[in-house]
């Protein structure tokens, strides 16, 4: 299957600057500033966890993905328990949402959209990429994901069965990305350099380690 990928995804969805706040941004200040009012958390609270998730980034999830290639007995708890497997390394990924991870085949390639908004594995891959939160990815990729892919410069031949998953607020997905060839030999450092963000949630191939 090959793997032309030469742009930028965020130029699918650019950022509108200067845009007045939506009537979703408005609802989250005002029950953000109504929690802190009765106590529910403090500012200081809100403060040190958005930093703590600003602090995530998809280094983190290629961390995973290349542990995943490295070590098959780790491989299979992290799809079969994958709380358990990415607390093993150190993460906290909290008790909700349910996190699923799947793994693209030769045969079999997931896509991840979240339909409704932009639910997205941020423990593990930081905020998501306006692309992701596009109404325009949100809507065709679900219709025509072959086409969709083909944009991203993905090509899968036709005999490849391609499922799109849809995140929730209850349930996320992590794609577990095919190892590239000839890396034989090569260290978990090394491998996660070819784990990119975009192969994460299935829309791409991890780099080639010529590229």
């Amino acid at each position: 299957m090959a793997h032309h990928h030469d742009h930028d995804h965020d130029d699918h969805a650019p950022i509108e600057e200067g845009k007045a706040p939506s009537e979703f941004d408005l609802l989250e200040q005002a029950i953000r500033e109504l929690l802190i009012e009765k106590n529910v958390f403090s500012a200081d609270d809100l403060r040190r966890q958005v930093d703590r998730t600003d602090s995530v980034s998809p280094a983190d999830g290629a961390k995973v993905v290349a542990k995943a290639w490295s070590d098959p007995a780790f491989k299979a708890q992290l799809l079969s328990d994958p709380k358990t497997a990415i607390e093993a390394l150190g993460y906290d990924v909290g008790p909700a949402p349910n996190l699923v991870v799947l793994e693209n085949t030769a045969a079999l390639h997931h896509v991840v959209v979240c339909t409704l908004c932009s639910c997205y594995p941020r423990v593990l891959l930081g905020p998501p990429p306006d692309w992701y939160k596009s109404k325009e990815y949100r809507g065709r990729v679900v219709i025509d994901p072959r086409g969709v892919l083909t944009e991203f410069g993905t090509q899968l031949d036709d005999a490849v069965e391609i499922k799109v998953v849809d995140s929730t607020a209850d349930m996320r997905y992590l794609v577990l990305p095919p190892r590239p060839a000839d890396t034989e030999g090569m260290s978990e450092e090394k491998l996660a350099t070819l784990v990119t963000r975009d192969c994460m949630v299935g829309v791409t191939f991890p780099d080639s380690p010529s590229n």
